[in-house]
């Protein structure tokens, strides 16, 4: 790089060319308007069942009902379309809670500003991992490389000609460019108009409701063209024929559904934001639950990220360090004994030197902007006694070879009072391979390395050469015939809640495979201390990975004691294809620009939000602010509520369907001998009406105790699986139609009625009857939907009273319950008429009958289990035995890393060197 760099722009020129050329952002894809909104949801095939449903009313010559119908259906759209807007605004705020970034030089100074405030001729500053978020002109680079497939369709990383365009990713290498076009006037931006018609992908959830959607529009059609001539066939008229299709097509379509799902995945995407897990695509939450393997990244995810530096080997002595984090207070020690000496300063200084992170200090500590390893060696530099500005007005750079993940180096280039030097910095084997000595001084190096990577330290070889004015300032001419200077290694503690999360992880069922770019030895050192493997585990690094069949690798992973260490961006990617092939739902962490591919591949591609580069956040599906395993966890767990929750609406409609139908079919098989019980009106009241708050707190109703304890739903289970469908149909649906009948005949029964009378069909008493027919379902569903909280636990184990919502949901429907036979308006319209004490004693006995019944189910499918979620659950690892080495208890285990566990994701950093 040159040594005087353009100054770019000043702030108030960028302001007044801001005002001239707008924010460099792509114009938004034309959305649907609202009334086009409106439109299709009201063509959807549930929709059209109600319009047919309207045409056979008036057909029948019912127009009351017809035009019942039809409201219901509107009524019905315009919920559905206030959902999706309602989603689709959440959405858009937890984008906007990652702002895309530039780096930019702007009075001179080197600044990170909003991507959309950048204006032509801003000088950007190109790092590895950064997006290029305007088309530009190179002003000087060095071995840069950029992914341009985003343009041209090949992947491979290429040296740009003269130029950088919008779009693109930064590989490796780094330069300047001075911006020549922005937003919608880039090459991008071209691009982008051609294709932003483009429709996506459904989502797994999506084609399963399509399935769904599908199985009620044929058990519709099939019941009611089934009953219609069954009635028939028992002597009923034509009018009344049509009444009964019209009832038993009414009474199974799940009027409410599509909104309510469209609402539970953005209360999830919610939830799941104050867990500190931003869901980039809606339909990511559902599959979130199908999670069987989590292939994750060691540093910043399993550890804390915030690296000091333990220990100094030089050839010439060993030096215990002091201090913790970031500050730069701290002795050495050596022996014991507090020293200084002077053959640790070219150490502190290649680290300070070879370093393209700042350490600057915040209200709340020191804040990394940067590479946290380099700043371990900033810290090591301050306590030392060396400071930046100082050491690098005395050396300045001259050039710079960036770090990448196959050099595993990385080379800056100084001009000191003795001359230019090149100082070199990077994994001990690529560091050591080109020191000059003789082999037992390069093995004596190797092995302290392998001791302190063992004892769970990240380390790193530092080096230097001195070089002339005529040296190329390429990889080989540089990073060769070094001196050795010595070795750094590092601690990165784990986090505290690590030991609980990956607990929680194998109790659900879930294999964490630890996938890094460190050694082998610290990899199976940090694993073993939070529990994740134990001492029998296997180390697979890189050039054994690629020497491995898939069938193998995959039979590594679900072994479940295996650690892969040193692994490229190409080992990841084909680890996370080898385990989607073998059906495996695959959560793949990563954070360098490499790891895009694998990112991309996986079922679920989670990025930090700390230490993420631009391409890993912009390809992933789930963005951790925190970066912090235990996020992940957190977003499993809401991925698999929220299908329970859709599931739990599911069945809570359906149970009101059978309760529904039931009436229509003791009219219709009896021939018109028991009267029709629920005109098709009441049957609209209890769908549109008293039964839709309550369906949709179901959508807001948390994860259910021991959700975690289970095994990961299997991708071909269905929404309405055997299990919900047997509840439905065979048990709670019963029970909601036998409370239907039973309280039509009690209306009866307390006017006079016994066994073998005439049952009359018309007069007030056959419109109280109905009306307590009517009432019969809606009190049964207030049962059902406290029941439908949980599945198999005790709905008194989560308080029966906990769902605030819900709650709120069952007063709005009693009291719509109660107007509907009270108020005179509403007594005409849906055929009711007032009752009396007795009715509503009957009525307040099915909430506590209903409720009753499937706790006596639960208790029996518990006693069946004998432990919920014991099927599925990983055998445990034995306890990881202590670390031992002379400075162990400076990282002996923390209280709760128990038990062993799996591994790690890969720790290449997108820049700065560290391996």
């Amino acid at each position: 790089m040159q040594a005087r760099p353009p100054p770019g722009l000043t702030t108030a020129e960028a302001a007044r060319r801001f005002l001239q050329h707008g924010p460099n952002a792509l114009a938004e894809p034309p959305r649907p308007s609202r009334l086009h909104r409106l439109g299709r949801n009201l063509v959807h095939l549930f929709a059209l069942l109600l319009w047919t449903g309207a045409g056979l009313a008036l057909l029948a010559g019912l127009p009351e009902l017809a035009v019942a119908i039809v409201v219901v259906v509107l009524v019905n759209a315009a919920f559905a379309t206030g959902q999706e807007l309602r989603a689709e605004r959440a959405t858009e705020a937890l984008r906007r809670m990652l702002p895309q970034q530039a780096r930019v030089r702007r009075d001179g100074v080197e600044q990170e500003v909003a991507a959309a405030e950048l204006v032509p001729g801003d000088v950007l500053v190109l790092r590895p991992g950064d997006r290029v978020s305007a088309d530009g002109e190179l002003l000087d680079e060095t071995e840069l490389r950029v992914d341009e497939s985003t343009l041209t369709g090949e992947s491979w990383p290429v040296a740009p000609h003269g130029v950088v365009h919008a779009g693109t990713w930064v590989t490796g290498g780094v330069g300047e460019a001075v911006v020549t076009a922005t937003g919608m006037n880039t090459e991008f931006g071209r691009i982008a108009a051609l294709t932003q018609a483009g429709d996506l992908e459904r989502s797994p959830l999506e084609r399963e409701l399509d399935r769904l959607t599908r199985f009620v529009a044929l058990l519709v059609l099939g019941l009611g063209t089934a009953f219609f001539l069954t009635a028939g066939a028992l002597g009923m008229g034509l009018r009344d024929r049509f009444v009964f299709a019209i009832g038993v097509m009414v009474a199974n379509v799940p009027e409410g559904l599509l909104p309510t799902v469209t609402l539970s995945l953005a209360l999830a995407t919610q939830r799941m934001a104050r867990r500190n897990a931003l869901v980039r695509r809606l339909s990511a939450v559902e599959t979130l639950g199908e999670t069987t393997v989590i292939c994750t990244d060691k540093t910043g995810t399993l550890t804390k990220n915030e690296l000091t530096a333990q220990e100094i080997w030089t050839p010439a002595l060993s030096v215990e360090v002091e201090g913790t984090g970031y500050s730069p207070h701290g002795r050495f020690r050596r022996d014991g004994e507090v020293v200084h000496p002077s053959e640790l300063d070219e150490v502190l200084r290649a680290g300070l030197l070879c370093n393209d992170t700042k350490l600057e200090p915040g209200a709340e500590g020191w804040r990394v902007v940067g590479d946290p390893t380099e700043a371990a060696l900033i810290t090591l530099a301050a306590k030392g006694g060396l400071h930046h500005p100082t050491e690098a007005g005395l050396a300045p750079r001259l050039a710079e070879l960036p770090f990448d993940s196959t050099r595993m180096r990385m080379t800056t280039v100084h001009a000191t009072p003795a001359g230019r030097v090149a100082y070199v910095k990077g994994a001990p084997e690529a560091v050591l391979a080109r020191t000059r000595g003789d082999e037992a001084s390069r093995a004596r190096a190797l092995r302290e390395a392998r001791e302190l990577e063992g004892s769970g330290l990240r380390v790193l070889a530092l080096a230097r050469r001195a070089v002339d004015a005529a040296t190329p300032l390429t990889v080989d001419a540089l990073e060769q015939d070094l001196e050795l200077l010595g070795l750094v290694g590092m601690l990165d503690p784990p986090r505290p809640e690590i030991a609980g999360a990956i607990e929680r992880c194998r109790r659900a069922g879930i294999r964490i495979v630890m996938v890094t770019g460190d050694s082998g030895p610290t990899a199976r050192a940090v694993a073993r201390r939070i529990g994740l493997v134990d001492d029998a585990c296997s180390v697979v690094e890189g050039s054994e990975l690629d020497g491995l069949a898939d069938d193998e690798l995959v039979r590594l992973v679900l072994h479940g004691n295996v650690v892969f260490a040193r692994t490229a961006p190409e080992g990841k990617l084909r680890l996370a294809r080898a385990l989607r092939a073998h059906g495996e739902v695959v959560a793949m962490t990563g954070d360098g620009v490499n790891d895009a591919p694998a990112l991309r591949e996986a079922d679920i591609g989670v990025a930090m939000g700390i230490a993420g580069t631009d391409v890993a956040r912009e390809t992933a599906d789930l963005v951790l602010v925190d970066d912090d395993f235990s996020s992940i966890v957190a977003a499993v767990e809401e991925g698999r509520a929220v299908y329970a929750n859709i599931r739990r609406f599911a069945a809570y409609h359906f149970c009101s369907n059978v309760g529904e139908l039931v009436p229509f079919l003791v009219w219709g098989l009896s021939g018109g001998a028991v009267p029709l019980p629920l005109v098709v009106m009441q049957v609209l009241a209890i769908d549109l009406g008293t039964d839709m708050l309550p369906a949709i707190a179901l959508g807001t109703e948390r994860a259910e105790p021991g959700t975690m304890e289970r095994p990961p739903r299997r991708r071909t289970e269905r929404l309405l699986n055997r299990a919900t469908v047997a509840r439905v149909y065979g048990y709670v649906g019963p029970i909601e139609g036998l409370a239907a009948m039973t309280s039509f005949l009690w209306a009866y029964w307390l006017a006079g009625w016994r066994p073998g009378d005439v049952l009359a069909d018309a007069g007030p008493l056959y419109v109280q009857a109905t009306g307590m027919t009517c009432l019969g379902v809606v009190a049964a569903q207030v049962g059902a939907g406290l029941a439908m909280r949980t599945d198999r636990r005790s709905v008194f184990s989560v308080g029966l009273l906990s769902n605030r919502f819900l709650l709120a949901g069952i007063a709005v429907e009693a009291a719509l319950a109660v107007a509907l036979v009270e108020v005179p308006v509403l007594q005409e319209l849906f055929h009711t008429r007032p009752l009396g004490w007795e009715h509503w004693a009957l009525l307040a006995v099915w909430p506590p009958v209903v409720l009753a019944a499937e706790e006596a189910r639960k208790a029996v499918v518990r006693r069946r289990s004998h432990d919920v979620g014991v099927e599925g659950a990983q055998p445990r690892s034995p306890t990881a035995p202590p670390l031992r080495r002379r400075y162990g208890a400076r990282i002996a285990e923390p209280p709760d890393a128990r038990r062993p566990r799996g591994g790690d994701a890969l720790d290449v950093p997108s820049k700065g060197g560290s391996p």
